[in-house]
């Protein structure tokens, strides 16, 4: 079992449906003496037949309070009793059914003081919500109801007051109706490109934590959609101060992200967030989608900056997500638990325990004597300076609510090489070489101790910002083998997650037995985030690899996005489909988060789809959605940095890059790597080889007339100005 074994302790005696499941949070509860379902026809109908009431109950596996609340209440037989005897009870993988979370979520945020996960729903039989929260303990306590106490009310008010609780629930889903009511209303246009930018950058700028970087105080999240704004802003206005201070906000926080304890200094990657404002003490939960994107932005960083700091992070990122987060299959992995065991003969497992250490561990591992130190210093003594570890631990006791950090260390970088280097009497490259072999000998310390749970499920969304990261990282940094390990999931992708006679995208698979790949019963399909994430990706990864199949796969998935999920009569994206009826509401999300919404990709997408095809309607529908978020763009959009920077996208020329010659020819290498290593937003590249006859050469007829002059390769920039539903190219050799 995922998180089982010596904390189930009824795994022995139950057994419910969620054994059947593939999706390992599911299969975390599966043991539970709670008669869980899945989110499904068979438990509507029980609540229906036996007109019993619904406790939906949603997480994800590597959730610590997920966790908790299992332990606490879902393994207590006597909680269970009472939701088996009265109640329909309901398990929900959020990863796996973001639609349904996004529901729920939505209510519950509209009705309490925010949201998470657990998150905990009671709903009516026909799936109608009308009490809602996150996390209960079990038992009521001074600050907090408990959830023994939360059933046995919810319970005495459906006997004594359904009449009110239906009607009440019937005005909340009203109320959420009109409130995620997100379209075009009379004769609205995309909004002005300097208003929304500026009002953006301004907004960022406010919140920007001067000192440490970021944009709040606590906690903090890495918000890689702030800095790719950030950096466009910059390419904007690289002349003038805000420019100059946009770039340095994004770099500063890059920096200061590296240096702390939200990344991993010894197994690589970056944890979810830091639940301080130095990024010292982490949630230490690692996600896929964090390492796809933070690889891309590094990435950028260095191709702007030059620093070969940030080049450093970026195989730092991507080292850790091909060997910890890979499947053979080429696939990658959804993410990497918080809590472990502290060591293989602990009872209970603790977060951070794979990841901390104790001053005694370091000077164990690290025992050796510095030649020629007058003061007889140890190696651990200058790595313990380093990265700020204490002999009684690092660690705030505010950030350790439940005391499991207690005398451990989170390494966080406190002293830049020169200092450490002045410190002790070292050369330069003697300390980097010393932190490079005592890193490696913790590494294989921290290797012996028991692993965090890995959720081993695939998201069609999250594997295609992976591609992202590889395919752009392979492209600015020149490393082919990134390139080609994008291309391996790709191929992961059509091969496994792709229903060629429908054109339709699954949304997830599972790791299987003997390196198999494995499928749910029942498929679910992707939603809009599938498809935008992998259009993307499948953009990015033809511009690094050339091959115009990655292009054309593109083109096909956009065509049948528009069929799945668009909104003919208010414009934007749905992020579901029509089809079932056990969602009460289609949504479209009007924020960006950890991961940008769907809809702000989506504008990015279009235009690049039109300006590969000369399809365009695309580069109307790009502004019509603009067009349908205009109020939020103008009055908060920082709530929508993604789509900010895809509205300077939609307003500025978009430029062709073609770039003529033979693909394996030196001369068609150097155009191709100034093409990568300058940054420059709003830009597609085409690459013709001379055959024009195949895709997407046909689409732009303008081609044909492009060829390489003097049998030298050339690059041709090509300006595409959209002006409502035209487009004119005006075509001009590029000096490299």
């Amino acid at each position: 079992m995922a998180t089982g074994g010596k904390d189930s302790h009824s795994s022995a005696l139950h057994t419910n449906r969620l054994v059947h499941e593939k999706s390992p949070y599911l299969l975390q509860h599966a043991h539970n003496p709670v008669d869980w379902y899945p989110w499904g026809q068979e438990a509507f109908d029980k609540a229906k037949k036996e007109d019993k009431l619904i406790f939906l109950s949603v997480g994800y596996s590597t959730c610590h309070w997920c966790h908790v609340m299992e332990h606490e209440s879902f393994q207590n037989e006597e909680i269970a009793q009472i939701l088996n005897e009265n109640f329909v009870s309901i398990k929900v993988d959020r990863e796996e059914r973001p639609d349904v979370d996004k529901v729920y979520m939505t209510f519950v945020q509209a009705t309490s003081s925010g949201g998470g996960w657990p998150m905990s729903v009671w709903l009516t039989p026909d799936l109608k919500p009308f009490v809602g929260g996150t996390y209960f303990p079990p038992e009521d306590g001074i600050y907090q109801v408990g959830f023994r106490t939360v059933l046995i009310r919810i319970l005495e008010q459906w006997k004594r007051n359904r009449a009110a609780l239906l009607e009440n629930s019937q005005k909340i889903l009203s109320a959420l109706l009109a409130r995620v009511d997100v379209g075009v209303r009379g004769e609205e246009i995309p909004p002005s490109l300097k208003e929304v930018m500026s009002r953006c950058f301004q907004q960022l700028s406010e919140s920007y934590d001067e000192e440490y970087g970021g944009f709040s105080e606590t906690p903090k999240f890495p918000t890689p959609v702030n800095m790719n704004f950030l950096f466009s802003y910059w390419a904007l206005h690289r002349s003038t101060s805000e420019g100059a201070r946009a770039l340095q906000m994004a770099l500063h926080t890059l920096k200061m992200m590296a240096y702390g304890g939200i990344h991993d200094h010894i197994a690589q990657g970056f944890h979810r967030y830091s639940t301080d404002q130095r990024w010292h003490v982490p949630h230490f939960e690692k996600m896929l989608y964090d390492q796809g994107q933070l690889a891309v932005v590094f990435a950028k960083a260095f191709q702007i900056s030059g620093d070969e700091f940030f080049a450093d992070i970026v195989a730092d990122i991507l080292l850790y997500a091909s060997r910890d987060l890979s499947d053979k299959s080429g696939g990658f992995y959804s993410a990497e638990d918080a809590d472990s065991y502290p060591t293989a003969k602990s009872e209970k497992k603790q977060e951070g325990a794979f990841c901390v250490w104790t001053a005694e561990e370091i000077r164990h591992l690290l025992p050796d004597l510095i030649e020629g130190s007058p003061e007889r210093k140890s190696v651990a003594d200058v790595f313990m300076h380093h990265y700020g570890v204490k002999e009684d631990g690092n660690v705030n006791p505010m950030k350790d609510p439940h005391n499991e950090l207690k005398g451990k260390n989170v390494l966080i970088v406190q002293y830049s090489l020169e200092l450490t280097a002045a410190r002790f009497g070292l050369g330069l490259e003697q300390l980097k070489t010393m932190l490079v072999k005592s890193r490696d000998q913790l590494y294989k310390a921290r290797a012996q101790r028991p692993r965090p749970h890995l959720d081993t499920k695939m998201l069609a969304s999250w594997n295609g910002l992976m591609i992202s990261g590889f395919a752009q990282s392979g492209a600015i940094l020149g490393k082919k083998e990134y390139v080609d390990r994008a291309v391996n999931t790709a191929d992961f992708l059509r091969n496994y997650m792709f229903n060629a006679s429908n054109g339709k995208l699954l949304r997830s698979c599972y790791q299987g037995k003997e390196n198999s790949v494995d499928k749910s019963s029942v498929p679910i399909h992707g939603f809009l985030e599938d498809y935008v994430f992998v259009i993307q990706a499948l953009f990015d990864l033809y511009e690094a690899s050339l091959n115009p199949s990655w292009l054309e796969w593109a083109v096909q998935l956009q065509h049948k996005q528009d069929e799945l999920f668009w909104d003919p009569k208010g414009f934007a994206y749905f992020t579901t489909e029509a089809s079932d009826p056990s969602l009460l509401l289609r949504m479209k999300d009007d924020q960006d988060g950890a991961e940008p919404s769907p809809n702000s990709v989506a504008v990015s997408n279009l235009l690049r789809a039109a300006s590969y095809t000369g399809h365009k309607e695309w580069v109307k529908k790009a502004g019509q959605i603009l067009s349908a978020f205009s109020e939020r763009l103008l009055k908060i959009p920082v709530v929508l940095p993604e789509m900010a920077r895809a509205t300077a996208a939609f307003h500025l020329t978009q430029k062709q890059v073609v770039i003529c010659g033979d693909p394996k020819g030196e001369d068609t290498r150097e155009l191709l790597h100034c093409y990568y290593s300058t940054f420059t937003p709003n830009r597609v590249l085409i690459f013709a080889d001379g055959n024009t006859t195949g895709f997407p050469y046909q689409q732009l007829g303008f081609l044909s007339s492009l060829e390489k002059k003097n049998g030298k390769a050339t690059a041709y920039l090509c300006r595409t100005v959209t002006q409502r539903s035209q487009q004119l190219y005006s075509i001009s050799t590029v000096d490299k």
